[in-house]
């Protein structure tokens, strides 16, 4: 266990960025450790918290801290105005996050499951449905009102989702146990912030959450043109809808 760890705030992380550099703080990691097992085994105490629903097996033991566990943050910090209103990533293990970095606890399901809902929640018809209401926070409240396609394990599109998801997150060996339970290689595709495939990826990822939101070209056109300034987006809803007619012409064969 490195000795000191950083303390993510909201921007610390980006979309598809799991670390920017810029932290809160920093602190010790056996003494945070033993302070978050302490609250975390007394919490679980209280019905309305989510550490109620762990085993005592898992409480028991820090190595399954939260912390230790490579998790999906999104910024509480937003605005309808940004470039994106949902900023969510997946960051490393051995990161403790302060209150402007909320975090999701997976109490079931697997790390497959958890990049499903991370590909979701950073796809354009996602933040589209979330500029509709959110202001300037984006709390758990709010977030569980959002709408969540979800086909069940085993959809071709769901299964898409997962991949490029898993490989767009997993950018280093940080997160390298975590894309061996999703099953993608560390760096499988290219950040969005590089040219090629970083972007055909984020395409293709809006493109089959579209799809599963039943969305269709005139919908996906209204997402884009209604996003930001007039024209922003152009490029990505043509590039969208070229993907989404390939993807529905072949689940309808």
């Amino acid at each position: 266990m490195s000795r000191v760890w950083p303390v993510y705030k909201g921007t610390s992380f980006n979309l598809w960025e799991p670390d920017t550099g810029v932290y809160y703080d920093s602190v010790d990691a056996a003494t945070i450790t033993e302070h978050l097992q302490h609250r975390r085994q007394s919490q679980s105490g209280t019905k309305s918290s989510a550490f109620a629903e762990l085993p005592e097996t898992v409480l028991r033991d820090s190595a399954t801290l939260p912390c230790r566990q490579a998790r999906i943050a999104f910024r509480d910090v937003t605005n309808p105005t940004n470039t994106r209103t949902i900023v969510a990533a997946l960051i490393p293990p051995d990161r403790v996050v302060a209150n402007q970095a909320p975090y999701l606890l997976r109490l079931a399901g697997s790390a497959r499951d958890e990049a499903y809902v991370l590909g979701v929640l950073c796809s354009m018809p996602c933040d589209w449905q979330a500029r509709r209401t959110l202001e300037l926070h984006l709390n758990f409240h709010q977030l569980n009102l959002l709408a969540i396609p979800d086909p069940g394990e085993g959809h071709s599109v769901r299964d898409r989702i997962i991949e490029l998801a898993g490989g767009l997150a997993a950018r280093d060996e940080r997160l390298e146990g975590w894309a061996a339970e999703v099953g993608v290689p560390v760096g499988a595709v290219a950040g969005p912030t590089s040219t090629g495939g970083g972007v055909e990826a984020l395409c293709e990822l809006d493109a089959c959450v579209a799809y599963l939101y039943g969305l269709d070209e005139d919908d996906i056109a209204v997402v884009y043109d209604t996003f930001g300034r007039p024209g922003q987006w152009d490029d990505r809803r043509d590039e969208v809808l070229a993907i989404y007619r390939q993807l529905r012409e072949a689940q309808q064969r």
